[in-house]
C-alpha cells in the first residue's frame, strides 16, 4: 500500500503543480519532468485499446494476490508487494481518471531522455524493478516457500516412489521405505537351499 500511496501522491502533485506537456528540467538533460496523460502502454503503444490494459492490470493484480498466499520468504513478499503496488497505481488511474471508468489515462511525469525516450511514473518504476527482481529470484533458485532449488535436487519427484513400487508389482499403498519384500523372500530361499 505504501507504493500505491506514493504513486498516487506524486501523481496528485504532478496534476496540481506541473504544466501539461512542457519540459521542466530537474537535473539538466539527465532528469526532467514532463506531465502527460497516457491512454496506452509503454511508449503509448495501444492507445486505442485502453480497456485491454485495464483488464490486464486487474488480472495481474489478482494473480499476485493469489500467489501471495503461498509466500513464506520475506524477500518474495517484498518483491511481490512492490510489484502489486505498482500495478495497483496504474490500475487506479485506469479506473478513476478521465475520460472514464476502465479507460482512464495514466498520469506520467518522469523523463530521462538520455536513457530512453519513454515518460513514466512511480508505479512504472516499481513494476519494472519488481519484474527484474522476480527474474533474479528465479535465477538464484529461491522459491516462494523460502527454500532453494538446490535443496530439492536430491528429492525424488512426487510420486516417483509409488511408480517404482508399481513397477516392482507392489501396490502403491504398501510401498513404504525399507527392505524390498521380494528381495528378502529370495534371500531367505537362497539361504535355506544352502
Amino acid at each position: 500500500m505504501l507504493v500505491l500511496a506514493a504513486d498516487q501522491f506524486v501523481k496528485y502533485l504532478t496534476i496540481t503543480h506541473l504544466p501539461q506537456e512542457q519540459v521542466v528540467p530537474v537535473l539538466g538533460g539527465f532528469l526532467q519532468l514532463f506531465y502527460i496523460r497516457n491512454s496506452g502502454a509503454a511508449f503509448s503503444i495501444g492507445a486505442g485499446y485502453t480497456w485491454v490494459f485495464t483488464i490486464a492490470l486487474a488480472v495481474v493484480a489478482c494473480v499476485i494476490v493469489w500467489k501471495a498466499f503461498s509466500v513464506r520468504a520475506r524477500l518474495w513478499a517484498v518483491v511481490l508487494g512492490a510489484l502489486l503496488g505498482g500495478v495497483l497505481g496504474n490500475l487506479t488511474d485506469r479506473i478513476l481518471r478521465e475520460p472514464g471508468f476502465g479507460v482512464g489515462h495514466v498520469v506520467d511525469m518522469i523523463s530521462m531522455p538520455w536513457m530512453l525516450p519513454a515518460i513514466f511514473n512511480v508505479a512504472d518504476i516499481f513494476i519494472v524493478c519488481g519484474m527484474i527482481s522476480i527474474a533474479l529470484l528465479i535465477i538464484v533458485g529461491l522459491r516462494l516457500d523460502g527454500t532453494r532449488e538446490r535443496d530439492h535436487k536430491d528429492e525424488p519427484a512426487e510420486g516417483a516412489e509409488s511408480a517404482a513400487a508399481v513397477a516392482e508389482g507392489i501396490p502403491a499403498d504398501d510401498a513404504t521405505p525399507g527392505p524390498d519384500p521380494k528381495r528378502t523372500a529370495r534371500r531367505d530361499r537362497a539361504g535355506s537351499e544352502d
